[in-house]
């Protein structure tokens, strides 16, 4: 190696050194080059997690369209929708369980601002440890609505006392005051028919407490 060699090997090497603090190297080249670092090896976390959560899911999109939707990614083990308790009505979003964490993550990644009937799906997996206990409560039912004109039937025809009658019959005459001084305050000349339905229901509806 000639002398302008060398002067280029050791003024590329002042360049490459680092002032201060040295560092160590794993192993060190064979011509006085700069040492090189052995990046240890990324573990491979595996994925656990079964549970995907799905947000905004446009109405009509219920149990037994999501279930026969997402069934095409893999087998799903449970699947529940949120609703009211009193109503019964959707709250546009759910969970589902697959029966592969695999299968999961790939609907994950895949369904995440999915647009379905104008609605962006929020697809996102849950972590096993965020799972609460009671999620699957009711899970794998379908879907009856409330029959509100039965429950509304036995409401209005529920046996009464004599205390809750005249209870009752107080709030609709005071309502009609009301109503009558609405009409008058308005300059409207109308003769209101009377109520007549102060009079004790029939027996039969009446429950007499017992002394």
């Amino acid at each position: 190696m000639g002398a302008k060699a060398k002067k280029a090997l050791i003024k590329k090497q002042k360049k490459t050194s680092y002032s201060g603090k040295k560092e160590s190297y794993d192993f060190l080249p064979l011509e006085g080059g700069p040492g090189k670092e052995i990046r240890e090896e990324e573990v491979y976390v595996k994925n656990t997690d079964t549970v995907v959560y799905i947000g905004r899911i446009p109405h009509g999109f219920y149990e037994d369209q999501m279930e026969a939707f997402f069934k095409q990614f893999g087998a799903i083990k449970r699947l529940k929708i949120a609703r009211n308790k009193k109503t019964g009505n959707s709250k546009h979003y759910g969970f589902i369980e697959f029966e592969s964490p695999e299968v999961a993550k790939i609907v994950a990644d895949c369904m995440h601002n999915y647009l379905l009937f104008e609605h962006m799906l929020q697809v996102h997996l849950v972590p096993s440890d965020r799972v609460h206990p009671k999620l699957w409560f009711g899970a794998n039912r379908h879907f009856q609505p409330a029959k509100t004109r039965e429950i509304e039937r036995k409401k209005h025809n529920k046996e009464r006392t004599i205390e809750q009658h005249r209870h009752l019959v107080e709030g609709i005459l005071k309502r009609d005051q009301k109503r009558r001084k609405r009409l008058a305050d308005a300059g409207i000349d109308y003769e209101c028919p009377d109520f007549v339905g102060g009079i004790p229901c029939a027996p039969k509806k009446i429950k007499f407490d017992e002394d």
